[in-house]
């Protein structure tokens, strides 16, 4: 017999996951990417502290080393030859649209598809898009300038920055009211401060 393992046992977490049209599936908020044939299917995900593995059915297709959640783990061999080309085709409208919101939400979009496999990353421009239709045009590229400025690439950060700058709602017409507020504790009439001249003036005339 083996001797007993000084190692606590190291959990994995299965769960079944959809592969996207970007080659990648979604495991405790991190990304992995899974070979073309597998697009549109739901594989079956297994993650432990180490690695990732996907499977479709019983087959093994792809293994991936554990990434931080926000990550992505992409092997570029997972695409088809050729695909790098078609995908600068449809990342081009995609910038095109976010020109239309703004320069700057122009130019945050190019930066955001700035990477080795763009298409990976076109979820975070219709991200951004959203963030348009949310809050306005005008709003969105205020906020792209500051971040560019900064050099702040992260489309979450430029949505906390939009949801802390909102102005609050105001209260309905009908809520405003005027109220009026009780006298001050030592409050004292406007007689309390009459001059005594003028006191005695008052007096002779009633003389």
């Amino acid at each position: 017999m083996k001797p007993a393992p000084t190692a606590p046992f190291d959990v994995p977490h299965w769960t079944d996951a959809k592969v996207h049209p970007d080659h990648h599936v979604q495991v405790l908020r991190s990304r992995y990417s899974v070979p073309t044939r597998y697009v549109g299917s739901t594989v079956r995900v297994r993650a432990d502290s180490v690695c990732v593995r996907i499977y479709a059915g019983t087959q093994l297709v792809k293994v991936h080393a554990r990434v931080a959640p926000g990550k992505r783990s992409t092997d570029p061999s997972n695409y088809p030859v050729g695909k790098d080309i078609a995908a600068e085709r449809d990342v081009a409208p995609l910038i095109a649209s976010a020109k239309k919101c703004g320069v700057h939400v122009g130019i945050y979009a190019e930066r955001l598809l700035d990477v080795p496999l763009p298409w990976t990353r076109m979820r975070l421009v219709y991200a951004l898009l959203r963030l348009c239709n949310k809050f306005g045009n005008g709003r969105v590229e205020a906020i792209c300038q500051s971040a560019l400025a900064f050099d702040v690439v992260d489309v979450q950060c430029v949505a906390r920055m939009l949801e802390t700058a909102k102005t609050p709602a105001l209260p309905p017409t009908d809520e405003r009211k005027v109220v009026a507020l009780p006298a001050p504790r030592f409050a004292r009439s406007t007689e309390h401060f009459a001059t005594r001249t003028l006191a005695a003036a008052a007096t002779k005339e009633e003389a």
